[in-house]
Protein backbone atom coordinates (compact mmCIF):
# COMPACT_ATOMS: atom_id res chain seq x y z
CA UNK A 1 0.00 0.00 0.00
CA UNK A 2 1.61 3.64 -0.96
CA UNK A 3 1.85 6.61 2.25
CA UNK A 4 -1.14 8.31 0.06
CA UNK A 5 -3.49 5.35 0.44
CA UNK A 6 -2.50 5.31 4.21
CA UNK A 7 -3.27 9.28 4.47
CA UNK A 8 -6.77 8.93 2.79
CA UNK A 9 -7.50 5.87 5.10
CA UNK A 10 -6.33 8.24 8.18
CA UNK A 11 -8.42 11.00 6.94
CA UNK A 12 -11.75 9.02 6.40
CA UNK A 13 -11.63 7.38 9.77
CA UNK A 14 -11.13 11.19 11.44
CA UNK A 15 -13.85 12.28 9.28
CA UNK A 16 -15.78 9.01 10.77
CA UNK A 17 -14.75 9.76 14.16
CA UNK A 18 -15.87 13.86 14.07
CA UNK A 19 -19.35 12.93 12.49
CA UNK A 20 -20.19 10.24 15.32
CA UNK A 21 -18.64 12.66 18.07
CA UNK A 22 -21.13 15.34 16.72
CA UNK A 23 -23.88 12.85 17.04
CA UNK A 24 -23.02 12.28 20.10
CA UNK A 25 -25.52 13.59 22.97
CA UNK A 26 -24.27 16.42 25.38
CA UNK A 27 -23.92 15.82 28.85
CA UNK A 28 -27.02 17.04 30.87
CA UNK A 29 -25.95 18.77 34.01
CA UNK A 30 -25.75 17.18 37.42
CA UNK A 31 -23.39 14.23 38.31
CA UNK A 32 -19.75 16.04 37.44
CA UNK A 33 -18.14 13.65 34.92
CA UNK A 34 -15.03 11.83 36.67
CA UNK A 35 -15.76 12.70 39.89
CA UNK A 36 -14.36 16.42 39.41
CA UNK A 37 -13.30 17.95 42.76
CA UNK A 38 -12.10 22.01 42.65
CA UNK A 39 -10.95 24.33 45.28
CA UNK A 40 -12.10 27.24 42.38
CA UNK A 41 -15.06 29.09 42.14
CA UNK A 42 -16.49 29.23 38.19
CA UNK A 43 -19.99 30.70 37.54
CA UNK A 44 -19.35 28.69 34.41
CA UNK A 45 -20.04 25.47 35.94
CA UNK A 46 -23.13 26.78 38.04
CA UNK A 47 -25.27 28.57 35.24
CA UNK A 48 -26.90 25.43 34.57
CA UNK A 49 -28.73 25.41 37.94
CA UNK A 50 -29.93 29.31 37.31
CA UNK A 51 -32.29 27.85 34.36
CA UNK A 52 -35.85 27.67 35.49
CA UNK A 53 -37.35 23.80 34.42
CA UNK A 54 -39.80 21.12 35.26
CA UNK A 55 -38.34 19.86 38.15
CA UNK A 56 -39.11 19.26 42.17
CA UNK A 57 -38.02 18.81 44.96
CA UNK A 58 -40.72 17.40 48.02
CA UNK A 59 -39.05 16.53 51.21
CA UNK A 60 -39.31 16.46 54.82
CA UNK A 61 -37.46 16.36 57.88
CA UNK A 62 -37.54 12.82 59.86
CA UNK A 63 -34.34 12.50 62.04
CA UNK A 64 -33.89 11.01 64.64
CA UNK A 65 -31.04 10.15 66.97
CA UNK A 66 -30.15 8.86 70.96
CA UNK A 67 -34.00 8.15 70.86
CA UNK A 68 -34.89 12.00 70.36
CA UNK A 69 -37.06 13.35 67.23
CA UNK A 70 -34.95 16.32 65.89
CA UNK A 71 -36.68 19.64 64.22
CA UNK A 72 -35.80 21.18 61.13
CA UNK A 73 -34.31 24.67 62.61
CA UNK A 74 -33.87 27.11 59.95
CA UNK A 75 -33.77 27.37 56.02
CA UNK A 76 -33.19 24.48 54.21
CA UNK A 77 -30.77 24.74 51.17
CA UNK A 78 -30.55 23.77 47.63
CA UNK A 79 -26.93 23.81 46.35
CA UNK A 80 -26.14 23.10 42.90
CA UNK A 81 -23.71 20.11 42.51
CA UNK A 82 -20.45 21.69 40.32
CA UNK A 83 -17.05 20.27 41.24
CA UNK A 84 -16.44 23.58 43.53
CA UNK A 85 -19.59 22.24 46.05
CA UNK A 86 -18.06 18.28 45.41
CA UNK A 87 -14.97 19.56 47.05
CA UNK A 88 -16.80 21.65 50.02
CA UNK A 89 -19.07 19.43 51.02
CA UNK A 90 -16.54 16.58 50.68
CA UNK A 91 -14.73 18.43 52.97
CA UNK A 92 -17.23 19.95 55.97
CA UNK A 93 -19.19 16.63 55.52
CA UNK A 94 -17.09 13.59 54.77
CA UNK A 95 -19.25 12.50 52.53
CA UNK A 96 -21.16 13.35 49.06
CA UNK A 97 -23.95 11.84 49.27
CA UNK A 98 -25.61 11.87 52.69
CA UNK A 99 -24.08 13.33 56.14
CA UNK A 100 -26.10 14.14 59.85
CA UNK A 101 -23.32 16.03 61.36
CA UNK A 102 -23.07 18.01 64.57
CA UNK A 103 -22.95 22.37 63.67
CA UNK A 104 -19.42 22.86 65.45
CA UNK A 105 -17.86 20.02 63.57
CA UNK A 106 -18.83 21.57 60.36
CA UNK A 107 -17.82 25.00 61.09
CA UNK A 108 -14.72 23.77 62.41
CA UNK A 109 -13.66 22.03 59.33
CA UNK A 110 -12.25 24.27 56.43
CA UNK A 111 -13.49 24.31 53.56
CA UNK A 112 -12.04 27.41 52.47
CA UNK A 113 -14.38 30.76 52.32
CA UNK A 114 -17.46 29.99 50.71
CA UNK A 115 -17.27 32.31 47.27
CA UNK A 116 -19.75 35.41 47.55
CA UNK A 117 -21.12 34.28 44.09
CA UNK A 118 -21.31 30.73 45.59
CA UNK A 119 -24.02 31.59 47.77
CA UNK A 120 -25.80 33.54 44.51
CA UNK A 121 -26.87 29.91 43.39
CA UNK A 122 -27.99 28.63 46.90
CA UNK A 123 -31.85 28.35 46.84
CA UNK A 124 -33.20 28.21 50.51
CA UNK A 125 -36.96 27.69 51.78
CA UNK A 126 -38.21 27.27 55.66
CA UNK A 127 -39.57 23.63 56.62
CA UNK A 128 -43.45 23.61 57.40
CA UNK A 129 -44.58 22.96 60.91
CA UNK A 130 -44.38 18.90 59.87
CA UNK A 131 -40.91 19.15 58.55
CA UNK A 132 -42.09 19.73 55.60
CA UNK A 133 -40.55 21.29 52.08
CA UNK A 134 -40.01 21.99 48.87
CA UNK A 135 -38.57 23.64 45.76
CA UNK A 136 -40.53 24.31 42.49
CA UNK A 137 -39.44 25.10 38.50
CA UNK A 138 -35.91 23.19 38.65
CA UNK A 139 -33.77 22.16 35.96
CA UNK A 140 -32.69 18.75 35.61
CA UNK A 141 -29.29 17.69 37.92
CA UNK A 142 -27.33 17.18 40.66
CA UNK A 143 -28.02 18.89 44.01
CA UNK A 144 -27.35 18.94 47.21
CA UNK A 145 -29.87 19.51 49.93
CA UNK A 146 -28.91 20.64 53.85
CA UNK A 147 -31.32 20.90 56.69
CA UNK A 148 -29.98 22.36 60.23
CA UNK A 149 -31.91 20.19 62.54
CA UNK A 150 -31.85 20.45 66.49
CA UNK A 151 -33.57 17.59 69.30
CA UNK A 152 -35.08 20.41 72.62
CA UNK A 153 -31.95 22.88 73.65
CA UNK A 154 -29.22 20.24 72.19
CA UNK A 155 -26.53 21.05 69.80
CA UNK A 156 -28.02 21.50 66.00
CA UNK A 157 -27.12 19.08 63.66
CA UNK A 158 -27.01 19.82 59.78
CA UNK A 159 -28.19 17.11 57.40
CA UNK A 160 -27.20 16.65 53.98
CA UNK A 161 -28.21 14.86 51.25
CA UNK A 162 -27.16 14.75 47.65
CA UNK A 163 -30.50 14.04 44.98
CA UNK A 164 -30.73 14.37 41.14
CA UNK A 165 -33.66 16.12 39.68
CA UNK A 166 -35.15 15.34 36.34
CA UNK A 167 -37.88 16.85 33.97
CA UNK A 168 -40.26 13.85 34.82
CA UNK A 169 -41.25 15.92 37.76
CA UNK A 170 -40.77 15.51 41.78
CA UNK A 171 -38.01 13.78 43.39
CA UNK A 172 -38.77 12.84 46.79
CA UNK A 173 -36.67 12.77 49.65
CA UNK A 174 -36.38 12.20 53.52
CA UNK A 175 -34.00 13.59 55.51
CA UNK A 176 -33.24 11.02 57.97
Amino acid sequence: MHAASFVRIAAVSALGAAALAACAPTPAPGPIPGGGLSASFSAADFAWSTQSGAAAVEGRVDYRAGGQNFDCIGSVGLIPETSYTRHRFLTLYQSLDRAAVPAGEVRSRSGGEPSSDYRAYERSTACDAEGRFAFQNLPAGGWFVIAPVRAGSGEPVVLMRRIETSARGAVRVTLD
